[in-house]
């Protein structure tokens, strides 16, 4: 199948999204859901379509009443770039969706008042989307930030702890300016949930991270990172250092003498052999 058509075959729609629908209907608010609807499909559409040109995996895309998620089979491990280019492909599809607008209604094509609606809107879910909680691609591309900074465990617990604490923001400016906008109220409740959720799957997330390294496809890493650890320190430990976007080298010092480790030996390790608290010194003597 061509990987384009195949986009709209991973489209899957909400059941809340027809609970949201009929009631928009009963309450003579179905074009502005449409309107909703149609910015949040093309928002997903740009973070699939420049997936699909990196060979990325796509799993499938969530559309709910007020946003959408674009779900990917990767962990991590892609280049830097590729990354960026395809967290910042959704809002770019909003600043395609301005100059689609001014050209239709110049044209005669929108009505002023459609016209209105729709850069509102518009607008409100581009900044909506750039606030920097997680799942949002604000949210993305703090922890992006953070995993050129540090390693990768490390960098997701800390975009999570950051996520929560802008979402407090998020819920405090609501409780002054907006105390009866239910819709941003659900907005807050589906990102207190995706924030709680990711949390819990923190381990997991690392666990795949480490897997895709070991079992996944080949990258070809253009710098190498030298962890130097203690020979005491067990294996879980080393591996919580690994940032992304690089091979490494460890380093173990023990009684003022240093060996080197290949990053593989270690995976095996810890997925092969389960050796997940030995000291890595041992392992200096076991290959």
């Amino acid at each position: 199948m061509n990987k384009w058509v195949s986009i709209f075959m991973n489209i899957h729609i909400h059941p809340l999204f027809w609970l949201v629908a009929l009631i928009a209907v009963m309450t003579a608010q179905f074009q502005t859901l449409l309107l909703l609807f149609w910015i949040v499909l093309w928002h997903e559409l740009g973070h699939v379509a420049a997936a699909h040109l990196f060979s990325w995996r796509v799993k499938r895309v969530l559309l709910l009443p007020f946003g959408g998620v674009a779900e990917m089979d990767e962990h991590g491990n892609r280049p830097f770039h590729e990354e960026l280019i395809v967290i910042l492909a959704g809002p770019f599809q909003h600043i395609c969706i301005f100059l689609v607008a001014y050209i239709a209604h110049h044209m005669n094509v929108l009505s002023v008042d459609l016209y209105r609606q729709l850069l509102e809107y518009n607008l409100s879910i581009l900044l909506i989307n750039l606030l920097p909680i997680w799942p949002l691609d604000g949210g993305k591309l703090m922890f992006l930030y953070r995993t050129a900074r540090t390693s990768f465990r490390r960098a997701h617990e800390q975009t999570l702890y950051a996520s929560f604490f802008f979402l407090m923001i998020y819920v405090i400016a609501l409780l002054i300016f907006a105390p009866t906008h239910m819709n941003l109220w659900i907005i807050g409740l589906f990102l207190a949930h995706a924030i709680w959720f990711e949390w819990k799957q923190r381990t997991y997330v690392w666990i795949r991270f480490l897997l895709e390294r070991y079992y996944g496809k080949r990258m070809e890493y253009r710098s190498l990172k030298r962890l130097v650890v203690d020979a005491n320190a067990p294996l879980f430990r080393v591996l919580l250092l690994f940032p992304r976007g690089k091979k490494h080298a460890i380093i173990v010092k023990k009684n003022q003498t240093e060996m080197e480790l290949d990053e593989n030996e270690l995976l095996y390790a810890y997925f092969h052999e389960k050796r997940t608290n030995e000291p890595i010194g041992h392992f200096i003597y076991t290959y």
